[in-house]
């Protein structure tokens, strides 16, 4: 093929297969959002702090008059500014690399899945996707988002023992953990805290997140096995699948320690989570851990577990820096103080409609105010004080604008490049941002369609 019809032939590709690398397009996204700075003007909302919780008081915004404009320099200062604000997410891809290249190393988990492949059957390869789907959809429900970073390589193991890519891994590991953690009926992040300031029993309206959930995640798996199960991926330097026939597998007793480490390490990471409130920095410690422990189980020394640890670290080093880089938009916009204007200008979008499209509006609303503050319960904070007074005005029920804020907030983590969460699965599952919106999006027109009919019966039935 000459150029020529190179060129015409990537002419021809959707716009969504055209993407530019994934660091290039972070820094167009942060060029454009150091231009915004000058067409919106900088403004805040009055915050008073009740119970321990900063919230935003309604009707209280107004703009400033007395914030100096960012220089161009600002733009390339705000890179290495946003690489130590999202510190911790660097830190923990850096650790996980390490801790499964260990893993990988030592055999015991490829040995594990293998023999487990193996007796399923490979001839159902789709049934295992399908039931990982709904298992990391569960991981993400109940468990959380960043919280299940550690879980994505595992799935990149299953993917490549049923003879997929590492792209379907991935999809199957970040699509369920997100789809879970964007819909699910008890998550303590945005739900939570959304009906806390609504004034709602907590958790109360789950029968529509739980259905909503289910069916986005067997769409999901549908769309797996369907359509990225066919996609060209070329897979990345230093990813390996499994290295003998799934009958040769078998587990042995160095392999059972260390697997036993390893869900140890696990199942202390779920209990420091929901008892004690464990976050990023508490599970990279964590990992860290595990790693020594995996190393010295295996017979590694000191400076075999520093070694291995660095190699691992190093083949995520590119999507660690993405995420880095992603955060220096974050940087941009709070310098400039003009996140609270633009929450502000859009919460107005939804007054004058109906009750129904007011719903579907508020969501895509969140969804580009996500983009702006991607923290789930930093949004809830921001936007549920000034669009629950909204839904009183308009006659919509609390409980259907919630869900909206979460359908808004929760789906467009899977796709917006300032969510550091998905950024460090994509860099453990070494998928790149760019291969990742070629192989989600389609979906996600999908999964926003089924959310808005859901919003949409919603409103119908009195929800």
């Amino acid at each position: 093929m000459d150029m020529t019809d190179k060129m015409a032939s990537e002419a021809s590709k959707p716009w969504y297969r055209n993407m530019p690398d994934p660091m290039v397009l972070i820094f167009m996204i942060l060029v454009a959002t150091y231009v915004l700075t000058f067409i919106v003007p900088a403004g805040e909302f009055a915050r008073v702090v009740a119970d321990g919780r900063t919230t935003v008081v309604p009707e209280s915004f107004a703009y400033l008059t007395d914030t100096p404009a960012l220089h161009f320099f600002d733009i390339f200062v705000a890179i290495p500014k946003g690489l130590i604000s999202a510190a911790p997410y660097l830190f923990i891809v850096f650790i996980a690399g390490g801790l499964f290249h260990i893993l990988q190393k030592t055999g015991a988990l490829e040995n594990a899945i293998g023999v487990a492949v193996n007796k399923v059957g490979v001839k159902n390869r789709n049934v295992i996707i399908t039931v990982g789907t709904f298992i990391y959809g569960f991981f993400g429900v109940a468990v959380g988002f960043e919280n299940n970073i550690a879980l994505v390589p595992v799935a990149v193991l299953i993917s490549a023992a049923v003879g997929y890519s590492s792209l379907v891994g991935t999809v199957m590991a970040v699509g369920g953990i997100g789809i879970g953690f964007a819909l699910s009926p008890i998550n303590p992040y945005t739900v939570g805290v959304a009906q806390g300031i609504a004034e709602l029993p907590t958790f109360s309206g789950a029968w529509l997140r739980t259905l909503m959930v289910l069916t986005s995640l067997a769409a999901l798996a549908y769309f797996i096995c369907a359509k990225v199960t066919k996609m060209d991926f070329k897979e990345p330097e230093g990813v390996e699948g499994l290295k003998q026939d799934l009958s040769e597998y078998q587990l042995g007793g160095k392999d059972k320690a260390t697997l036993g480490v390893f869900l140890a390490g696990l199942g202390i990471m779920l209990y420091g989570v929901f008892a004690n409130g464990w976050y990023i920095n508490e599970i990279a410690g964590l990992f860290l851990l595990m790693a020594i422990a995996i190393g010295m189980v295996n017979g590694l020394g000191a400076n075999g577990i520093v070694k291995q640890m660095m190699e691992g670290a190093s083949g995520v080093t590119a999507g660690a820096l993405v995420i880095g880089v992603a955060a220096s938009i974050q940087v941009i916009l709070d310098q400039a103080q003009i996140i609270d204007t633009i929450v502000n200008a859009l919460s107005s979008l939804i007054q004058d409609m109906p009750i129904a499209v007011s719903a579907i509006v508020a969501s895509v609303v969140q969804g580009v105010i996500n983009l702006f503050v991607p923290s789930g319960s930093g949004q809830a904070m921001v936007t549920m004080p000034i669009l629950v007074p909204v839904a009183d005005l308009v006659g919509m029920s609390r409980q259907l604008m919630i869900t909206a804020f979460q359908v808004g907030d929760g789906l467009t983590n899977l796709i917006v490049p300032t969510s550091g969460g998905t950024l460090a699965m994509l860099a453990l599952g070494r998928v790149s941002y760019e291969q990742w919106l070629k192989a989600i999006l389609p979906f996600m027109v999908l999964v926003y369609a089924l959310c808005w009919v859901a919003l949409f019966i919603g409103q119908l039935v009195g929800y």
